[in-house]
């Protein structure tokens, strides 16, 4: 294999607040280690505010997503670089144009081979989701999705050839199988059974649907918590603040059980993140989109060893199969308590459910996963020495892409009769026009 190979991800990264930030850093990180010191690694790392972020040296260039000339300067420097590969993390939201289309402008200016991980693939797409999308797509080597559903989405619903797609898992921390016990003295839980949902806080989070299941969940053990821990999603707390959050407390007052479900308003670090799933005895997701393809999150408590109870979005009905955790149907507070209170009354079972989950986490650590994503790039360099790019179609030149036309000589060369068209030296003839 080749055993050195520079690369440059396109991403968000850190300290941007966002899982896809998260996920961004942790690539860049693990296939920089994997790769080792000869290779060099390096992100272009996209903004949402014009002065960017604080970002360490491992950024090297910035776009800000809403300007569409920065996308063309990026391809420049991705071009005129050293690196062999170019890796995209796509999520649409985070790049400019419609459906984030600005990324295809300069993924077709782009030389070098490309290796894109798509973390939204949804079934049904409306038609400028299901371009942008195909055309990201196309410009591709090779598509990496974390769920086998997703691969099946693409070919079904964005008419991408199976063979271009490869599942590569969600990565996760490698963590110690160990008791949630001494974990929880550090977050002032110790004593209390703890069920968590971490995460933005915004409305398809499905929050309330959990609350209402607690009443009938510390009835029969009282010593329960629900913990929902993380910040306010900041486009949602920009548009409507903390309304959410305060609807859900209410809720909880209203039910009773405000003693038991307890509100942590943070943005954590990994390794926070990491100790406080680690003091949960169950993960909870009562998410309320059914479409989401991956959720970083339940891989990682997948990772710790924890039994999860989750509606049955395509992630967690796949990562949950073979008694890995409990799947219940959306909407059902009564399905969320009866899930709780029969896994906190059989230890048996919920031991067995931990077994099986970190086995699979364990195949979902980092270091297994940035070994199979540099496994992918070496495989697409032999592939494009072996039949190199063919050269792209001439698209037709969308109208976005035009400069504005300016019109500024016509006016002046127009007065109250017409436009003329003749002069003597700098005098108009007016006689002719």
């Amino acid at each position: 294999g080749v055993q050195r190979m520079n690369v440059g991800i396109i991403g968000n990264y850190v300290p941007r607040q966002c899982g896809l930030a998260t996920f961004t850093t942790d690539v860049a990180t693990w296939v920089s280690s994997t790769l080792g010191p000869g290779s060099d690694v390096f992100v272009v790392a996209m903004n949402d505010r014009p002065e960017g972020y604080d970002y360490p040296p491992m950024v090297r260039f910035e776009v800000l997503a809403s300007n569409p000339r920065d996308y063309p300067r990026a391809a420049d420097f991705l071009n005129l670089s050293e690196i062999d590969l170019v890796c995209v993390q796509h999520e649409f939201g985070i790049f400019g144009g419609s459906r984030g289309n600005y990324i295809s402008d300069l993924l077709r200016d782009l030389r070098k081979p490309v290796v894109t991980t798509a973390h939204t693939v949804l079934p049904h797409p409306e038609p400028d989701r299901r371009e942008a999308l195909s055309e990201v797509c196309a410009l591709s080597d090779a598509i990496v999705v974390m769920s086998d559903k997703s691969t099946d989405f693409l070919e079904e619903h964005y008419g991408v050839p199976r063979e271009k797609v490869f599942l590569i898992h969600h990565g996760v921390p490698d963590m110690p199988f160990e008791d949630s016990g001494k974990h929880k003295q550090r977050w002032g839980l110790e004593g209390r059974t703890v069920l968590l949902t971490f995460g933005l806080l915004h409305p398809r989070k499905g929050i309330e649907y959990m609350v209402k299941a607690m009443p009938e969940i510390v009835r029969r053990f009282d010593d329960v918590v629900y913990v929902v821990l993380g910040a306010t999603h900041p486009p949602v707390k920009r548009r409507e603040g903390e309304k959410y959050r305060f609807a859900l407390k209410q809720l909880a007052r209203e039910l009773g059980v405000e003693d038991n479900v307890v509100f942590y308003d943070r943005f954590v670090s990994l390794e926070e993140l990491t100790s406080f799933l680690a003091a949960c005895d169950i993960y909870v997701t009562p998410y309320l989109d059914m479409n989401q393809v991956v959720s970083g999150t339940l891989a990682y408590a997948l990772g710790l060893g924890k039994p999860a109870i989750s509606t049955p979005y395509y992630y967690a009905s796949e990562l949950l199969a073979d008694g890995r955790g409990v799947v219940v149907p959306v909407e059902d507070p009564a399905a969320f308590s009866r899930a709780a209170v029969d896994l906190l009354s059989d230890p048996g079972r919920m031991g067995e459910m931990r077994r099986r989950a970190y086995a699979l986490g364990h195949e979902m650590r980092w270091e297994v996963v940035s070994r199979q994503y540099v496994d992918l790039f070496e495989k697409v360099l032999a592939g494009r020495e072996a039949a190199p790019a063919p050269a792209a179609p001439r698209k037709a030149i969308k109208l976005r892409d035009l400069p504005r036309p300016r019109l500024d000589h016509l006016v002046r060369l127009t007065d109250s009769t017409g436009l003329m068209t003749a002069a003597h030296f700098d005098i108009p003839d007016r006689a002719g026009g």
